[in-house]
């Protein structure tokens, strides 16, 4: 047997109160999606969106980190590229000279003309091979000096005080890359026959003496000096290529991430304007119904 339940004016009252309230509630969260243009405010709204959210933020960020890892590297070792070309040219010039000046019927003067553009060369090398970027030089390593070659004020003479530790930059998951070269990798080992400040040295002098088979000795290591520093450059470039893709990746991922994220975030401002619109139509029409529902009784005038 089921017992009838009582309806009273209180009761009815209560109800469509509620009803009202709660429709209110739903009008304000539409209203405030499309005021903030976020589907998410607090964790309750969508706590597996709030978790997906997160970790699409956290990917964003690494991702984000990655790119400008890349960026950095590429300018090192675009300013190692840069250089190591234009010590290519400076080679080749020094190479024309040696072979101007083993031609016979060169006299003092030409013969001195021509060391003191090779020592030039030679300065202009030095130079370069303390280029730097971002205020560290990129032949020294993890030095934390500022220059790769320091010179001694007594003799002149540069010494290599970089060391040989990689500098890397992560530039993907699992992804480090090396974007410096070491003074010997690129110059020659200091002390050997093949260094190229060495050799170009031994070059000069041998012009001014005018001894032919030095010169005939300094071209053959100019030679394999030459061949080492395009094998740096060669190294670089590879590296360049590759550190440019892995920021295209970066790149391509991060749009893709963030259009994930927005998928889940960003509120559909046509359809939330459409939403609340339909909810302020639903609320006048409770309005007017529970004005129906709900009438003035006598007690209501005589209070």
């Amino acid at each position: 047997m089921t017992i009838p339940s009582r309806v009273t004016e209180t009761s009815m009252s209560t109800r469509a109160l509620s009803d009202l309230q709660r429709s209110l509630q739903r009008g304000q969260k539409i209203q405030t999606q499309i005021s903030s243009g976020k589907l998410l405010s607090r964790p309750s709204d969508s706590p597996t969106g709030t978790v997906t959210s997160l970790q699409l933020r956290g990917e964003v960020r690494s991702t984000q980190q990655y790119g400008r890892n890349a960026e950095d590297g590429l300018g090192w070792l675009g300013t190692i590229q840069d250089t190591l070309g234009d010590a290519s040219t400076s080679i080749i010039r020094v190479r024309d000279l040696t072979l101007q000046a083993l031609n016979s019927g060169n006299n003092d003067q030409s013969r001195d003309a021509l060391a003191v553009e090779i020592d030039n060369i030679r300065e202009t090398l030095l130079g370069q091979a303390n280029a730097k970027y971002m205020d560290r030089p990129v032949f020294g390593g993890t030095t934390p000096g500022g220059v790769a070659y320091e010179q001694d004020t007594t003799t002149g003479e540069y010494t290599y005080v970089g060391n040989d530790n990689p500098t890397t930059r992560t530039v993907g998951p699992n992804a480090k890359v090396r974007i410096e070269s070491t003074g010997p990798e690129a110059f020659g080992t200091p002390g050997s026959s093949t260094e190229l400040f060495s050799v170009l040295k031994s070059i000069s002098d041998a012009i001014r003496s005018d001894d032919s088979t030095a010169l005939n000795t300094g071209l053959e290591n100019l030679d394999s000096a030459h061949d080492l520093l395009k094998s740096a450059l060669s190294d670089v470039g590879a590296r360049y290529n590759r550190v440019e893709q892995m920021k295209q990746s970066a790149d391509d991922h991060l749009l893709s991430v963030s259009s994930q994220l927005s998928d889940i975030e960003d509120v559909d401002l046509p359809k939330a304007i459409m939403e609340l619109q339909i909810q302020q139509t639903s609320y006048q029409a409770a309005l007017a119904a529970t004005a129906k529902v709900i009438q003035p009784s006598l007690i209501d005038f005589l209070r």
